[in-house]
């Protein structure tokens, strides 16, 4: 089989060396005013050092009231940018990664306590705030959110942009901007949170239109060499939801905006999912998008087994592969993988004695 996992990739004028990707995971270890801690530096300087090609930092929220918890990252303030930038800089080093951000709003699923301490929602009086979302439907047993009129809208995307310029000041290679997870975007998409009767809701094209003006403006704004995707929920996994059909029409508009890729991830409208979990369980999705939208995709979900991994490639069915959990249980996973595959194993000039041909030097 041949090895492509760990063949470059270029997306516009940047050059993966490899195809892995290590996926945005929410760490919930921000102070509480969104600003990174030296938790974020050593998480991700190591993943940096990780031997992956491309580190794509957790959902950081673009105005305070759209972060999941009051723990996580934020880039609503220009303070917030030095703390970014020095993450950053840690990663300009040889055989370290090229690093990304995902920009996000929660949404109705906001305001709630770290996973560790339970998850709960949080009320104003515990620290929590009013939740938003496309329309005044509640997540199943939150509160009803607010629904946002023009004004509200042209906000929330003008925050989007003031992000986005701050993401380049902090030196960010790539930007990902999260429509998936019943997030605020992703709940214009799904006709089961989406009850609009404006512009921005109705049928499919009423409904795509918002996440696709955020994007159309993130785009345009964002310097042209440096590549922007979005990560999307492929379906509902709810009958009457968000589908697969529905996500190539969504994929083929991003591709005609300047979108470099998608990256395939699935669930989070409704506690009601029915989703059948194992490895690469979202690739048949991925690769249903891939094909009929033509837009290139990065393959989301139980990937950690490297020959499965190249498959996917080998099989054309995604473009790159993103591994998290797996990740986090291993942070070398990309060297394991290099030597499976007999890849390259990208490894940093302190670490080079870890190296199999190099371990049996004298000292």
């Amino acid at each position: 089989m041949n090895d492509l996992l760990f063949q470059p990739y270029r997306m516009r004028e940047l050059t993966l060396p490899n195809r892995v990707v290590v996926s945005p995971m929410a760490q919930y270890s921000a102070n509480a005013d969104g600003h990174v801690t030296d938790w974020h530096l050593v998480h991700y300087g190591s993943l940096s050092l990780s031997g992956a090609g491309l580190v794509i930092m957790e959902a950081t929220a673009v105005l305070p009231e759209g972060r999941v918890s009051p723990c996580c990252l934020g880039l609503w303030d220009d303070a917030h940018v030095d703390g970014l930038r020095r993450i950053v800089n840690f990663a300009r080093r040889p055989n370290a990664s090229y690093m990304g951000i995902q920009l996000a709003h929660a949404g109705r699923k906001a305001s709630v306590a770290q996973p560790w301490k339970g998850g709960a929602a949080l009320s104003e009086s515990d620290g929590g705030w009013r939740l938003w979302g496309a329309s005044a439907k509640p997540y199943p047993g939150r509160d009803e959110p607010i629904c946002p009129d023009e004004a509200d809208l042209e906000r929330i995307a003008e925050s989007y942009l003031a992000a986005l310029r701050r993401a380049d000041e902090a030196g960010f290679d790539l930007v990902e901007l999260h429509a998936a997870h019943g997030y605020f975007l992703n709940t214009f998409l799904s006709p089961l949170s989406n009850s609009r009767d404006d512009q921005w809701g109705g049928d499919i094209e009423g409904r795509m239109r918002y996440p696709l003006e955020v994007f159309r403006r993130l785009r345009e704004a964002w310097p042209a060499e440096k590549p922007m995707g979005v990560r999307i929920s492929v379906t509902d996994w709810v009958q009457g939801g968000w589908d697969i059909a529905s996500s190539a029409v969504f994929a083929a508009r991003l591709k005609a905006l300047g979108c470099d890729y998608v990256a395939i991830s699935s669930g989070g409208i409704s506690p009601d999912q029915k989703i059948t979990v194992g490895p690469a369980y979202q690739v048949p999705a991925a690769a249903e998008v891939r094909a009929q939208s033509g837009i290139p995709v990065i393959a989301v979900g139980m990937l950690s087994d490297p020959d499965v991994a190249n498959r996917v490639l080998i099989e054309e069915k995604a473009d790159l592969i993103a591994v998290g959990r797996g990740m986090l249980f291993n942070p070398r996973w990309a060297w394991h993988a290099g030597l499976t595959l007999k890849g390259e194993m990208r490894v940093a000039d302190p670490y080079l004695r870890c190296h199999p041909s190099l371990r049996n030097l004298p000292r």
